[in-house]
């Protein structure tokens, strides 16, 4: 089996070589955007969670930026993580936004312009969590860019009783970022849903989604970076004195 690694090398390198990468580019490091993407959203948006879901989390990539976008215009709400969760969430409410102003708070620099801040205690249960890929496959298996952020962000909702094992989420991918096998730990989230540019995927899934924030594989870095992260260890000391 492939390392996670040499999974996201391979498909950056495929998405460039076959022309298939859209802006930013190169994308190498990211969450590639792709030729599709628009329409891998509309497939999402057809699969009955989504449209029954009020509150969406959607990663803040340009590859879901129409996912976005859709839910917006469908007047659902629209939680983004701020940047490597230095701060909390922008939450976009669809009336407080215009018709005409939707696509550009649906992109990355529209967010802190269209959006509120709302503290990760204070925001209401999720209904659907979007997340970024690089690869997945039909166990659900994911991998990222390499920065365990989608994993951070759904142990601290589940923490907080946001979310919970039935919480339904998906990801958007071009047809050549789903492989045979991604490695997996504890810690890796596990998606339900997989919708590309040419169909809708209900993945076997085989692992439980985890059940809160796994401290033990964490770096001190990373605590000391993220703000909830501290207050949430600081909370522990305290509790078991």
């Amino acid at each position: 089996m492939l390392s996670k690694q040499e999974i996201r090398e391979l498909i950056w390198k495929r998405l460039e070589e076959e022309n298939i990468a859209l802006f930013p580019q190169p994308v190498y490091g990211r969450i590639p955007n792709f030729k599709g993407a628009d329409k891998a959203a509309s497939n999402l948006a057809k699969c009955k969670e989504f449209k029954e879901a009020e509150i969406i989390k959607v990663n803040p990539d340009s590859p879901q930026y129409k996912v976005r976008e859709i839910a917006l215009r469908q007047e659902k709400k629209v939680l983004v993580p701020t940047p490597r969760l230095r701060g909390d969430f922008f939450l976009l409410d669809p009336t407080r936004i215009s018709s005409s102003d939707i696509p550009k708070a649906s992109r990355i620099s529209g967010f802190e312009k269209y959006g509120i801040m709302v503290s990760l205690e204070s925001i209401e249960r999720v209904d659907f969590i979007v997340a970024g890929s690089v690869a997945v496959d039909l166990n659900g298996n994911r991998v990222g860019k390499g920065e365990g952020y989608s994993e951070l962000e759904f142990g601290i909702l589940r923490e907080l009783g946001k979310v919970d094992e039935n919480t339904p989420i998906a990801t958007t991918v071009h047809d050549i970022q789903i492989v045979n096998e991604v490695p997996s730990e504890p810690f890796d989230v596990p998606i339900d849903i997989i919708a590309t540019p040419t169909r809708l995927i209900r993945v076997n899934r085989k692992r439980e989604k985890p059940k809160g924030i796994y401290l033990e594989y964490l770096s001190k870095q990373k605590i000391d970076e993220t703000p909830f992260l501290k207050k949430y260890l600081k909370k522990r000391r305290y509790n078991s004195l």
